[in-house]
């Protein structure tokens, strides 16, 4: 999969370029340009369709100081300019948020917001372009099937962004994630319970929790005593 071409759109000139490093540190994304404000970031959109390298993903401030992000979003549409856009802005009402949902917008970002926030809201979305265009693109099928695009949508959230079920603890959650994201294979809920000291059963909780949330995927394991067990592999490998 070839890198994903992003344009950050962002008036305040250090966090434009904030936006822009992270970018940089990311595998799989290249930095198309940047844009201070609305009608900037129209016309580059339009030159890189003329010139045959089109942008993928827009970094959208919603508060610029000629036009409204849900305006550009809008306008950007009207042009049948298709990137996909993430929403960066540190406005929270709910009435922007059903909008910018409602227009197309994939992710949310609410400033401020660390670099690991970042990274993992594109991984995400990183995850969501891949899963939808193996699930099409290269199988020679006609389309996809429903698990295929519940796989896909569901790698949008992030475990953030679900409820944490009770008895479970955020700091066990980022050890398991850790170690899941070290491990070049898949693990089973036994071998999570030697590594860090937990009991099975919790193990398996935290593991489908993350699974539940798209972050891991969940496959049955066969050859093994007993019953068969699900193994769990971090989805970025």
């Amino acid at each position: 999969m070839s890198s994903i071409r992003v344009l950050v759109v962002e008036d305040e000139a250090i966090a434009a370029a904030a936006h822009a490093a992270y970018v940089g540190r990311l595998e799989g994304f290249e930095l198309a340009g940047t844009a201070p404000d609305g009608q900037s970031a129209l016309r580059l959109l339009s030159e890189f369709v003329a010139a045959g390298e089109p942008v993928e993903l827009v970094l959208l401030d919603m508060n610029l100081p000629d036009l409204h992000g849900l305006d550009i979003a809008r306008r950007m549409r009207s042009a049948g300019i298709l990137a996909d856009i993430i929403a960066i802005t540190a406005v929270r009402e709910l009435a922007i948020v059903r909008s910018a949902v409602a227009i197309g917008v994939v992710q949310y970002l609410i400033k401020p917001f660390t670099f690991a926030t970042f990274s993992d809201k594109l991984e995400n979305y990183r995850q969501f372009r891949q899963q939808l265009g193996g699930a099409s693109g290269g199988s020679g099928k006609a389309g996809a099937s429903q698990s295929e695009v519940d796989r896909a949508f569901a790698s949008l959230r992030t475990p953030s962004e679900l409820p944490l079920p009770k008895g479970l603890s955020t700091s066990t959650l980022g050890s398991v994630q850790d170690f899941l994201r070290d491990r070049p294979d898949a693990v089973s809920a036994t071998e999570v319970m030697d590594a860090l000291g937990m009991s099975r059963v919790t193990a398996r909780r935290y593991l489908e929790y993350l699974a539940d949330a798209g972050t891991v995927s969940r496959t049955a394991r066969y050859g093994t005593p007993g019953r068969p067990e699900n193994e769990y592999r971090w989805n970025s490998r």
